[in-house]
């Protein structure tokens, strides 16, 4: 997925849009409301930190989850059936 994307669905997160490319001019913005350019390039500025946050967020619930279940991610994993 494209960084023009991933921003997008970090500002648009119900969709409504289609992009072609990388950059603000392949938006297409179907049904949504359109965002400017300014909003744009401002949000692929912040869309890194906005990543990290939700990722730290996930694996600590996960840790967390994980904790009170008094199991490890491979015992875990093997509960489910994964690899």
């Amino acid at each position: 997925m494209t960084k023009t994307a991933e921003t997008l669905k970090f500002l648009i997160p119900t969709g409504g849009w289609v992009v072609i490319g990388d950059d603000y001019e392949g938006i297409q913005f179907l049904e949504c409301e359109p965002i400017t350019k300014k909003q744009f390039t401002d949000g692929v500025a912040k869309y890194d930190a906005w990543k990290t946050e939700q990722d730290t967020v996930k694996a600590t619930a996960k840790a967390a989850l994980l904790s009170r279940l008094g199991i490890t991610e491979e015992e875990a994993r093997i509960l489910l059936g994964g690899n």
